[in-house]
């Protein structure tokens, strides 16, 4: 299974990928994992950068790292809004 239990809901689709947070990873600095088939890449956001390329090929991750790009701004505000949603906890 790519998304694992301990996951937040996708945050975003595009050009065939689901980018999505883990409530495990909110202690780490903003980052997004993104999912086609049964392989998962992970990127960090500030900036923009390719943590893990989990079997994804050097052509997806370069087209992942423009889509993340073109929604930059709205990830980031996802991901602060998953940060609030776990202080209030």
């Amino acid at each position: 299974m790519l998304v694992e239990e301990n996951h937040m809901p996708v945050v975003l689709r595009g050009k065939g990928y689901k980018l999505w947070f883990y409530e495990a990873d909110l202690d780490e600095p903003p980052h997004v994992h993104v999912g086609k088939e049964s392989r998962e890449a992970k990127f960090w956001l500030n900036p923009v950068e390719l943590a893990r390329a989990g079997r994804l090929k050097p052509m997806e991750l370069r087209e992942i790292e423009r889509l993340i790009n073109e929604h930059h701004d709205f990830l980031l505000r996802a991901w602060d809004k998953e940060q609030s949603k776990r202080a209030d906890r």
